[in-house]
């Protein structure tokens, strides 16, 4: 019997798969939606402390290869979502779901924190560093710094299992930089990748940018990334120490695409652009693909091969 189970945070999951945050998350509809498709579990919209709309409209538009995004975090606020996941922790109470939030600041990270603490939530929290989409806001990540500090506050405040969503990083040092500091603390999992932020998508018959925030920068997603994002899973796979898993994100269409990630190093694998696209039956879809390659190589569970990338001699 081929499974696709995995575990994270010390939980079991049915299924590896599962949403990113921003994709099907929005309200209780998409996630009623999650909630019954072939996904393991889901993680709601990256929620603040206050309710956002987000940038202006066009925000979001799919590319021949992909997609470009420039959101900028609408969300319900974060007590919308909390009463969502207690309401089905409730009717599926052997679940676990993912709770991500984003503050714009330590302060507010802490806050968040506490309103979760105060809850009656018992899933693993996703703190996000790394959305690229909010005007005059830099990406947390890339403040190697910031980084530390936030997280030297956050494991102060907060004793639940928790991980971090960080952004495309480009360059070895940055890696082992980053691993370093990320390894003094007891995180969860870290999620590679978000977005590649600031990027440009033209249409060439009007000759003008396809979205409207930031003169129609924006965040890449889907084929774009995907090469970008098993790099990332596989040095932070190699450098940060066993306790610390990885949720590989970034340009999953396919079967094959969930099984390079797994390879590499992940332990779950979330699906953005193609989900947007496809609607949550993609789970099922990719599910089964990434049964028949393993199938096919005859690994019965995923444990067989994630990690097991091979290198040149």
């Amino acid at each position: 019997m081929i499974s696709t189970k995995t575990t994270l945070a010390g939980f079991e999951f049915d299924n590896c798969l599962m949403n990113a945050a921003g994709v099907y998350c929005y309200d209780a509809a998409e996630l009623d939606q999650m909630q019954a498709s072939k996904a393991g579990t889901f993680v709601t919209k990256s929620a603040t402390l206050q309710a956002r709309t987000g940038n202006p409209e066009p925000r979001y538009l799919a590319t021949p290869l992909g997609s470009i995004n420039s959101m900028g975090l609408p969300n319900h606020g974060l007590p919308y979502y909390l009463d969502y996941v207690s309401q089905q922790q409730i009717a599926v109470p052997n679940k676990i779901y993912f709770q991500s939030i984003t503050g714009f600041n330590i302060d507010e990270d802490e806050q968040l924190l506490a309103q979760i603490t105060a809850s009656d939530f018992k899933g693993i929290v996703e703190l996000n560093l790394s959305c690229p989409n909010v005007p005059g806001k830099p990406q947390t990540g890339y403040d190697f710094e910031t980084v530390e500090r936030i997280l030297t506050r956050v494991f102060e405040v907060y004793q639940g299992p928790l991980g971090i969503k960080l952004p495309p990083y480009f360059d070895i040092v940055h890696f082992d930089q980053m691993a370093a500091i990320l390894n003094q603390f007891p995180l969860a999992f870290v999620n590679c990748v978000n977005s590649i932020g600031n990027g440009l998508f033209i249409d060439a018959a009007t000759e003008t940018v396809t979205i409207k925030p930031k003169n129609g920068f924006g965040g890449i997603g889907g084929d774009y990334l995907k090469p970008t994002a098993l790099a990332n899973v596989h040095a932070f796979y190699q450098r940060l120490k066993p306790e610390i898993q990885i949720i590989g994100t970034g340009g999953v269409k396919s079967g094959q695409d969930v099984f390079e990630h797994l390879l590499c190093g992940a332990s779950m694998v979330q699906v953005g652009t193609a989900l947007q696209k496809e609607g949550p039956l993609i789970f099922d879809r990719l599910t089964a693909e990434l049964k028949t390659i393993m199938q096919q190589k005859d690994y019965t569970q995923i444990a067989d091969f994630q990690g097991q990338l091979k290198h040149l001699d």
